[in-house]
């Protein structure tokens, strides 16, 4: 007897990417269902179990940031962007906010569901189904603030930026290129090594809190990660 299928979310308003999305993920044996609002979408997480929303950001009725907050208060449901907006603030919102990954439009609806395998194998990984966790870290998003073992960071705008991007997604490999989006107001302006100095004097800055931590790790010709629970 064959296992259920998985349900995902899609929440997108426009109709022939919602179709072309409900599409590739039933091919791969997902089971889809699609909401074209916020609200709509909210209402299905109460009502059924979801392993995981495809959510775009610009929706009719909400904010696709306003909808990741409320089901964030539901559980801990992974959650892939989906945006028209290539602005970097886009992406550094949505990681803060909890999502597990973004992606821009126009987009392979083949990559799409790599990436859902993607998340859901990281989530499942985690035993509780929620995002992996990163021990020893508070993150006081409302103050700009974090805390490694219960001592509170002396960062910089980049470094906090760059660390809270890493904390967001623990064991998930970010490219350089990636970080310097998410920490740098104008990416294009900063180089490979800019972001190596950074996650050097991060870990220095973090060697004084723990020295025999090494949280941080750096994945050769990919980029760095934070070290997962």
């Amino acid at each position: 007897m064959s296992a259920t299928p998985q349900t995902i979310l899609v929440v997108e308003d426009e109709a022939a990417i919602a179709e072309t999305i409900v599409y590739a993920l039933q091919t791969e044996g997902f089971s889809a269902v699609w909401k074209t609002t916020g609200r709509d979408a909210l209402a299905a997480l109460r009502a059924q179990a979801v392993a995981l929303v495809v959510l775009d950001v610009g929706l009719p009725d909400m904010s696709g940031f306003d909808v990741c907050r409320e089901i964030q208060r539901l559980g801990p449901t992974p959650v892939i962007f989906l945006t028209a907006r290539s602005a970097e603030v886009d992406r550094i919102v949505g990681l803060e906010l909890g999502a597990d990954d973004y992606l821009a439009k126009p987009f392979s609806p083949r990559e799409l569901t790599a990436r859902v395998r993607a998340v859901l194998r990281r989530s499942n990984g985690a035993g509780s189904g929620g995002a992996p966790s990163a021990a020893g870290w508070q993150h006081d998003k409302a103050r700009c603030r974090i805390s490694y073992h219960g001592q509170a960071l002396d960062l910089t705008r980049n470094e906090y930026r760059l660390l809270g991007a890493l904390l967001a997604a623990p064991g998930r490999v970010f490219s350089r290129d990636q970080l310097m989006s998410a920490a740098w107001d104008d990416p294009g302006a900063a180089l490979d090594r800019t972001v190596d100095a950074h996650i050097k004097t991060l870990r220095a800055k973090l060697r004084v809190v723990a020295p025999d931590d090494d949280p941080i790790v750096t994945h050769r010709g990919l980029g760095y990660s934070l070290r997962e629970a």
